[in-house]
């Protein structure tokens, strides 16, 4: 059991109705905030940094849409540090240097990161069409030469870049896709639907940890704003009824920061900026017990 965390039980979430239209389960849950409160989920409490690590687990530290504002975060002990993506702001060369060099001032034994929506330049299909284009959206993006970003992931020499892969650090497998919902066209984005299905089904079975950029619909995911859950359904079927990770990372969302449990996967909104862009919410900390060791 993972510490801080109720019991596990039996997952009882159910969308099928509305999984054969993810649109219509969107447009659904739109309406008011309770009326998507499936039975077994709770809100968790974070673990206090002070909280001794039990015996036998492993400390994720994790964190999230940092968008280059990482000058003053006080980062916790633990073992391995998990970004689920938006570490820049257009994902621009000297960004992800700059995020480099702080990955490479933190202790942690192993640094995981994916990319997020922000991240113009990993998406290679995003600015192959970027460049396409009679107007600029991102002038500071379209200014750079194809051989400035061609191999962006380079940069990040002080992570294990995840993208559509998975990776097993200490016994923990670890999958990261930095996919979302389509939002204002940023990279990344696909059509709600079979498009981002497509790159859920990609997810192996057994994963023990899961780092997408985005939240799955019902966890995390409401925007006060616009009085919507943003989550996406395909996400969340294939995180219950398939994948069922122990622990599942992401952000995107800043306003849903925090933690909740299903009783069996726990999730993690670590979005370090608030909806202001301030870097002010803290990075949560998590431990699961180590696997066990094949005899």
């Amino acid at each position: 059991m993972a510490h801080g965390i109720p019991s596990q039980g039996k997952v009882t979430v159910t969308v099928d109705e509305y999984s054969s239209n993810p649109t219509q389960a969107f447009t659904h849950y739109n309406i008011n905030q309770s009326r998507f409160q499936p039975p077994h989920v709770h809100m968790v409490d974070p673990i206090p940094y002070d909280t001794p690590k039990p015996a036998g687990h492993t400390r994720f530290v994790c964190v999230s849409d940092t968008h280059s504002r990482t000058d003053g975060i006080q980062m916790p002990y633990g073992d391995i540090l998990l970004h689920t993506g938006d570490f820049t702001e257009l994902g621009l060369p000297s960004e992800v240097k700059k995020f480099n060099d702080w990955l490479g001032s933190l202790p942690y034994e192993y640094k995981i990161v994916i990319a997020g929506n922000h991240e113009l330049t990993f998406d290679k299909e995003f600015m192959a069409d970027l460049v396409k284009q009679d107007y600029y959206r991102f002038p500071s993006v379209s200014k750079l030469k194809p051989e400035d970003f061609d191999n962006v992931q380079s940069l990040l020499t002080n992570s294990i870049y995840l993208q559509d892969s998975e990776i097993t650090v200490k016994g923990f497998r670890i999958y990261g896709a930095p996919w979302t919902p389509w939002f204002n066209g940023w990279g990344f984005n696909l059509p709600r639907g079979q498009s981002l299905l497509d790159k859920w089904n990609l997810i192996p079975e057994g994963i023990d940890i899961l780092m997408t950029h985005g939240p799955p619909l019902g966890f995390r995911d409401w925007v006060p704003k616009e009085l919507q859950r943003v989550g996406c359904v395909e996400l969340l079927n294939t995180v219950q009824r398939r994948v069922r990770p122990k622990l599942h990372v992401f952000g995107g969302i800043h306003e849903g920061y925090g933690i909740m449990t299903d009783g069996y996967t726990t999730y993690v909104n670590a979005s370090t900026c608030t909806v202001s862009f301030q870097p002010t919410n803290p990075p949560i900390i998590f431990d699961l017990p180590n696997p066990q060791e094949e005899k």
